[in-house]
Formats: structure tokens, C-alpha cells, sequence
């Protein structure tokens, strides 16, 4: 008896032909799906940028830290929530009037540094400044940035240099979410990372108040913040 295999055969080469379209069409779904991904980027997330080493080497040298609202030694000005009470992260700064006596108040540049980021920071940050600052401390160049949260109107952008005592920002309120006060922090990182504001490990995060205590420069009685004076170079 002879065996019909023009038939079967025929059917094995549609299945296969089949599956070869199936797996084109995959392939090619899946390639312009991906490709985006795939592709080098040019610039990472805002978030996830290192400031270069030539970027670090230009920065000027602040020789001096004044505290950020009221006299540059901190006057006319309270703390409603320090530095790790309620797991807090930094410096809730008030003027001495409270609720929202100090709104549109003066915000300033705590040193000499550059702005990393100046923009909407995200749920709970209302408009946020974060600047970065270089320093010596017993002979070695160290680098500290400073946070100022919520605040109202931003007088800077990314990228921009900034001296000791500039306004940088008014008081606000993130929109009215909160009374009017400046959300301080001082952090040890080189990114414009946002992140939190209460946190239980504060690795990575300064007291505000502490640190500008011990880098002032300034005499116990000095309590008018003097004309923004030149920076230093590096």
C-alpha cells in the first residue's frame, strides 16, 4: 500500500510558515516596544545625576556658613520641628510671628555654591532649591548641599552660581499645605536626589543647625546680615 505524504507535508510547511510570521510579528512588537529602552541614553533622571569631578573642581570655596531666613546668624527666626524629633530631617524655620507672618519672607543661600536643582519637588515639597556647596575642614575640600523646602517664589535656576547671603527663594507654604515656614536641610550627598522628609536613618543627612554653628565664621554678636559680599575663588 502506498503511503499519501503530499498531504501531511503540506500541513507540517503551513504550521511552520505559521509560526515563522507569529514569531516575525512577536519579534518585531517586542523591537519597537524595547528599542526605546535599549538604546544608550544621553542623560540619566535628574535624580540619579553625580556631579562631575571638573564640576566639583570649579566650585568656589565657601569660607563661611550664615543661616538661611532672618540675620545670618539666626535671629528673628525659631526651630518649630529640629533635626530627627518626629524622624524629621532636617530644620522647620520660622519667623518669630508665626503661622503665616513670615510668608514671601527672605530665603538665602546659606554659602557660596551652585544650584542643582530649583523646581516643583514632588508631594509634600511644594517648590524646592538645593544647592552645593565645597569646603575645607582640617586641610581636606569637602562638599555639603543645602535643601530649602516649600518654598514660594524660586529666584534661581539649575546651574547657577550663588554667594553667601543671595536670595535665593521666598517663604511659602507648598502650595498652602502647610503654615508658612522653610523646610532646612543640609545633606552629604553630591545628587539632586528629593527624597523624604521623615526618615528613621538619617545616614547621609546633617543637623542643619549644628553644622552652620560650627562653620560661621562670624562673631557671637553679629546679628545683621551684612551686603552679599564677592565670593573667594576656589
Amino acid at each position: 500500500m502506498k503511503l499519501n505524504t503530499s498531504k501531511g507535508g503540506t500541513k507540517i510547511a503551513m504550521t511552520l510558515a505559521l509560526l515563522a510570521i507569529f514569531l516575525l510579528a512577536l519579534a518585531a512588537t517586542l523591537y519597537f516596544r524595547l528599542a526605546p529602552e535599549l538604546q544608550p541614553r544621553l542623560r540619566l533622571d535628574l535624580a540619579f545625576q553625580m556631579t562631575s569631578p571638573l564640576e566639583l573642581a570649579s566650585l568656589r570655596t565657601a569660607t563661611r556658613f550664615d543661616f538661611p531666613m532672618g540675620s545670618e546668624h539666626g535671629a528673628l527666626v525659631y526651630n518649630a520641628q529640629p533635626f530627627t524629633e518626629n524622624r524629621h530631617l532636617g530644620d522647620d524655620l520660622n519667623g518669630v510671628g508665626g503661622e503665616n507672618s513670615d510668608f514671601g519672607d527672605p530665603v538665602y543661600s546659606v554659602a557660596d555654591g551652585r544650584v542643582l536643582l530649583a523646581e516643583e519637588g514632588g508631594p509634600g515639597w511644594g517648590n524646592l532649591i538645593i544647592v552645593l556647596h565645597a569646603y575645607e575642614e582640617n586641610g581636606a575640600r569637602k562638599y555639603v548641599q543645602s535643601f530649602y523646602g516649600h518654598v514660594e517664589e524660586m529666584l534661581v535656576a539649575a546651574g547657577q552660581d550663588v554667594r553667601r547671603g543671595e536670595q535665593v527663594a521666598t517663604v511659602g507654604s507648598a502650595g498652602g499645605r502647610y503654615l508658612a515656614h522653610l523646610h532646612f536641610e543640609m545633606r552629604e550627598f553630591l545628587t539632586p536626589f528629593v527624597g523624604p522628609g521623615y526618615r528613621e536613618d538619617t545616614r547621609g543627612w546633617i543637623n542643619p543647625s549644628e553644622f552652620i554653628q560650627q562653620h560661621r565664621g562670624a562673631l557671637e554678636e553679629d546679628v545683621g546680615r551684612a551686603v552679599v559680599e564677592q565670593a573667594s575663588p576656589p
